[in-house]
């Protein structure tokens, strides 16, 4: 059997214990490395490792507030003492909240952006010398499709996933010459947990149904008229994690069943 693409790499996901995080901290530990499995829900990342534990693979779990530079700060700690250095990280963790932008309370505005941009940023300066040192890394913000195109009701999410692609070129250009590179993935409708529970939202702001959200807002802007898996996710996530994507960063890689086409 070759050898497996993350052999030895220690990979860091934020948000990781369900949804697209989770599906990436699996194929990532499936491919050899040692997961930390990090979420704002403590028990949940517990759990979520202790599943792939069980499976065989290398995963612990570890409650984090990724809008927090203690927790972030903390987490970069852990994750060294635990297995010496960290090769790869995945600014994964994310929420929503939809309406329109009179009715968007600020409070929430503020929560998004600094969850989703501002705790990318943070994670990124704290383990930038770690990378730098080892003259090696792979970093991996989570976007979106809201990070190329709008969306009305998503004045939050739009906002801070157009910034987080903005973050991921200037980090880029500046880990190029340490053997790092950054990446934005953009991905379009996935069936995790946070697109099942936006859909009542969509429905209320665009006045229809939850049942009609998919058949007449969603599907009529994915040519494959679907929701991607998280699965898929992961997998182009650890073509970019490995020494396969050496060659790619700074860039928005998309994957949507053809959404932006249009």
């Amino acid at each position: 059997m070759g050898q497996k693409w993350l052999d030895g790499k220690t990979a860091v996901i934020t948000g990781a214990a369900s949804g697209i995080g989770f599906a990436i901290a699996e194929r990532f530990a499936q491919q050899g490395a040692n997961v930390i499995v990090s979420d704002i829900r403590e028990q949940a990342a517990m759990d979520s490792a202790r599943v792939l534990a069980e499976r065989g693979y290398t995963a612990v779990g570890r409650a984090v507030n990724a809008a927090a530079e203690e927790d972030l700060q903390a987490l970069v700690d852990f994750a060294l003492q635990a297995f010496g250095t960290v090769e790869i990280w995945v600014n994964n963790a994310g929420m929503q909240h939809v309406a329109n932008v009179e009715e968007f309370p600020v409070p929430t505005y503020r929560r998004m952006i600094d969850l989703m941009l501002v705790g990318p940023f943070i994670a990124t300066k704290h383990i930038f010398p770690v990378m730098k040192r080892h003259q090696y890394g792979r970093i991996l913000n989570i976007a979106s499709i809201n990070g190329l195109i709008g969306f009305a009701g998503k004045a939050a999410y739009n906002s801070a996933k157009h910034g987080v692609i903005g973050l991921t070129k200037v980090a880029a250009l500046e880990g190029a010459g340490f053997g790092i590179t950054v990446n934005a993935l953009c991905p379009g409708y996935v069936d995790t947990p946070l697109v099942r529970n936006q859909l009542a939202d969509l429905a209320r702001v665009r006045g229809i149904s939850p049942e009609q959200v998919l058949e007449e807002v969603i599907y009529p802007l994915v040519p494959q008229r679907r929701l991607l898996e998280p699965a898929e996710v992961a997998d182009y996530a650890l073509f970019l994690a490995s020494h396969h994507g050496r060659s790619i960063t700074g860039q928005a890689v998309v994957i949507d069943g053809g959404y932006v086409a249009q």
